[in-house]
């Protein structure tokens, strides 16, 4: 058995990506404990995801603890997402989510419990240069949660560990199955878990009220209605109740006249050509200007663009118009060896 590397707490949420964190973690030799981070547990969403994570820390012989972390989710994530599209902008709870409880409030408790990291099944890498730590996009470009995590500090990451972050999600599935670890062909996760079965809208119909108004086209006209302007995001398709002849999508929304426009693909209401945003976490050693590859939402392309310092924030042109820049997003910015330069939030 290998020397002890540190103590390590693994959130583990019941899924295969955590459960291999945990497994290959043992198997480099750490002292690991598993931990099930319960947040939010409506229907019992949670209840299973707990079972799962407990059985695997009882195969891989590891403590397991679990953390009822809800207020803080609650307070934190919940309410931030729902002042958020209450003030007509668009929230990410994940980033909210990684910031102030895997690696706020769990690593606190964990650190205070005498772990000298945590970990997660991130697709997401750590390096550390010069005594800097950066983040690199995982290895697996269609798993990778890099975007996730920009706001992450250099403490943060001096205390953390992404074991799964240089694999492929096939990869991670046949470790789980020559492990033995019955998670192995268990489906991913989709969406927040806290709106479950129901669609945001209705979500967010707990705490916002219904005010109905106009849906517009981009010459002014009236198209139809809508329950209310802060339940609809820039580049929405769906959900509009709405049926036009093209595919249509939300170009722009008006909190105070509560109004809603919308924009057919190749019109240029869809469109940005630069964006500022602020709340800026950049890593130590970039400085603006510069140009950099950027990604606005999850999943979207990187494109190329040019960042400059503004205020307290930052000014960003891209090379060419992109579609979908919605208010309250993360803009998340690289360099081209996948290497997370910093990010902040769409103003």
């Amino acid at each position: 058995m290998p020397k002890h590397k540190g103590k390590v707490f693994v959130g583990m949420s019941g899924g295969v990506d955590s459960s291999v964190s945990a497994y290959l973690l043992k198997e480099q030799g750490y002292n690991v404990t598993g931990v099930h981070l319960t947040c939010w547990n409506e229907g019992g969403c949670s209840d299973k995801e707990e079972r799962d994570a407990r059985r695997v820390a009882k195969k891989l012989e590891i403590p397991f603890y679990v953390f009822d972390l809800r207020k803080e989710y609650i307070d934190k994530v919940v309410g931030y997402m729902v002042d958020g599209y209450k003030k007509g902008i668009t929230p990410n709870p994940d980033v909210m989510c990684n910031k102030e409880i895997k690696f706020g409030a769990f690593l606190n408790k964990a650190l205070e419990m005498g772990a000298d990291y945590v970990a997660t099944g991130h697709y997401a890498r750590i390096k550390q240069r010069h005594g800097i730590y950066s983040i690199y996009a995982g290895k697996d470009k269609n798993k990778d949660q890099s975007y996730f995590l920009w706001t992450l500090t250099q403490n943060q990451l001096n205390h953390t560990l992404f074991p799964v972050g240089g694999f492929i999600k096939s990869e991670v599935r046949e470790i789980a199955r020559k492990s033995d670890l019955h998670v192995a062909e268990k489906k991913d996760s989709q969406g927040v878990c806290f709106v479950g079965q129901i669609t945001l809208q209705e979500f967010l119909g707990r705490y916002l009220r219904e005010k109905k108004g106009k849906v517009l086209n981009t010459k002014g006209e009236v198209v139809g209605a809508h329950p209310g302007a802060h339940f609809y995001t820039i580049g929405q398709r769906h959900g509009l109740g709405i049926a036009l002849n093209e595919p249509h999508y939300v170009a722009s929304t008006d909190i105070e006249k509560n109004t809603i426009i919308l924009a057919k693909t190749d019109e240029e209401d869809l469109y940005r050509k630069e964006v500022y945003i602020n709340g800026l976490n950049l890593n130590p050693d970039f400085q603006p200007p510069s140009d950099i590859k950027i990604r606005v939402r999850y999943r979207q392309k990187l494109e190329s663009a040019h960042i400059e310092k503004a205020n307290k924030g930052a000014r960003i042109i891209f090379k060419k118009p992109i579609k979908f820049v919605a208010p309250g997003q993360s803009a998340v910015f690289y360099n081209n060896q996948g290497k997370l330069l910093g990010g902040g939030i769409i103003l």
